[in-house]
């Protein structure tokens, strides 16, 4: 489809643009950023990451200086409509990481603020080139991995932080829950999957879905709990990124060499549901575990 190829060429411009903009005076923001949050230089260039200016137009001035035209910077989603008839950027003063497929054609973007604004996360709609449904992120990158899995983790920045870490074989998806499509996709590169969700109320539903649809794939799966950290006396929840900054990647080794099977992350899903020291309470479990036995078989 003539559309499709036209975009994807736009794509790569729109990275190749926004890649140079990251190294030059107008993305000093965004380099700072990449700064504070530890991002080296060496793993933002393995990314591909670049910046969006804070200006209305500077992706479509430059695109149309390309020869691209109104239709294709529409049908990329890097373009959208004004209220008032005119064209402006979708992505302004954010950091921005292209997606790549596995074949190398960069499908989408995702980006981030860098500031307190929101949407705090903002990707790529749906487009003839972009499936959210269709693409894990980082998974070009982790598909070389000598690592006998794949940690399958929630936001792209996790992926990053994880990738200059060591763990190479780390990939997220799209701001969705994990896919039919995408499990068949990480099926041609192992047979393995470690979920390793923030560890909120949303990353442990997060986890039970994806156990669920893996349930009856070819996957040997486990999860990797990160635990709460203890902030002025109370404990908060921290991500990947969050856990390795400040615990190092010999502790994430530590905690992905002990992570738990499905069953095992069920079990003790339910069992926080209990107060076990007491006897109706332990009853209650036990009925619990009994029924939800019976329906696994």
């Amino acid at each position: 489809d003539q559309l499709r190829r036209r975009v994807l060429e736009l794509n790569r411009a729109a990275a190749r643009w926004y890649y140079d903009q990251l190294q030059l005076p107008q993305g000093a923001a965004v380099q700072a950023y990449l700064d504070k949050r530890q991002i080296r230089r060496g793993i933002a260039v393995r990314f591909g990451m670049g910046a969006s200016l804070d200006q209305w137009d500077a992706l479509l001035r430059a695109m149309t200086d390309k020869g691209f035209t109104k239709q294709e910077l529409l049908a990329s989603g890097l373009v959208v409509n004004g209220k008032n008839g005119g064209l402006y950027d979708k992505f302004r003063n954010r950091l921005m990481l292209p997606v790549i497929d596995v074949r190398g054609d960069v499908v989408g973007f995702g980006s981030r603020v860098i500031d307190k604004s929101e949407p705090k996360y903002m990707n790529t709609t749906e487009t003839v080139a972009y499936s959210k449904r269709r693409v894990l992120y980082g998974l070009n990158l982790a598909k070389k991995t000598k690592r006998p899995n794949m940690i399958l983790c929630e936001g792209n920045l996790d992926v990053v932080t994880l990738h200059q870490a060591g763990f190479d074989n780390a990939v997220a998806c799209m701001g969705t829950a994990l896919t039919q499509e995408q499990i068949r996709l990480l099926s041609r590169f192992t047979k393995e999957l470690v979920l390793c969700y923030d560890n909120d109320k949303a990353g442990a539903l997060a986890t039970q879905r994806a156990l669920e649809l893996l349930n009856q794939s070819e996957f040997s799966v486990r999860v990797l709990r990160l635990p709460n950290r203890l902030v002025d006396g109370e404990y908060v929840k921290q991500d990947a990124d969050d856990f390795i900054k400040l615990q190092g990647p010999e502790a994430f080794e530590r905690l992905l060499s002990g992570s738990a099977n499905g069953v095992e992350f069920r079990l003790n899903e339910i069992a926080g549901k209990y107060d076990l020291r007491d006897d109706q309470a332990r009853v209650a479990y036990a009925c619990l575990l009994y029924t939800s036995d019976a329906a696994d078989d």
